[in-house]
């Protein structure tokens, strides 16, 4: 299907969803003269961070990711950041969609950690397309791929990423933690008369201070 294309419009929160949701509107094209009876749109947004400039407190929040900033050069690739998928609805000429992407706050991932690092900005986004579309043949239904090519840029502020998180996780984070790191700390915060885990981690980090 060479004459199908895709650009991302904006990307918003979701302000309905349980979990962190972004809601990227695209809008879809088809070059073809047979109209489109549907689509199984598969996406991968990826995140370059080599695209945008970064100031030291930012830097510093990225060592962990990418090392000292004159290794930069070396260590900065584009990395995933999520997958989502959608079906559009039959049309002719062009449209526009909603994509769910749905977000994680979880620090193990990497780009979690890239995005809780920026201050200021923009994220530099990558969006590959992919699927199937199905056409109306002459003997039922056709069945053709999106080409592999089938790719758009989109520069998302940090500060829609930001009121995102604000709007599930107010002023939190969290944090994986191993059954028995847990225990350990129960086990502090108890013996301390501390009232909650935030209480206790910050008494540990000012004895190890």
């Amino acid at each position: 299907m060479s004459g199908i294309t895709f650009a991302v419009l904006d990307v918003t929160p979701e302000p309905y969803s349980v979990t962190p949701v972004l809601r990227a509107r695209v809008g879809v094209a088809s070059l073809e003269e047979m109209p489109v009876h549907a689509i199984a749109l598969r996406c991968q947004v990826r995140i370059e961070p080599m695209r945008r400039r970064y100031d030291d407190e930012e830097a510093a929040g990225l060592t962990d990711l990418f090392g000292p900033r004159e290794r930069w050069a070396d260590t900065q690739r584009t990395f995933l950041w999520l997958h989502c998928a959608t079906m559009l609805r039959g049309f002719s000429g062009a449209t526009e969609i909603d994509l769910p992407l749905e977000c994680t706050y979880d620090f193990d991932v990497a780009a979690s950690k890239y995005l809780h690092a920026l201050r200021n900005g923009s994220i530099p986004l990558l969006f590959l397309f992919s699927g199937t579309v199905f056409l109306k043949g002459t003997d039922g239904f056709a069945v053709q791929q999106i080409p592999w090519d089938r790719e758009d840029h989109h520069e998302l502020p940090v500060a829609t990423w930001r009121a995102l998180i604000a709007q599930h996780f107010p002023h939190t984070g969290w944090l994986r933690l191993h059954e028995d790191t847990i225990a350990a700390l129960t086990r502090y915060k108890a013996a301390h008369g501390l009232l909650d885990f935030d209480e206790t981690v910050g008494k540990l980090l000012g004895a190890s201070a």
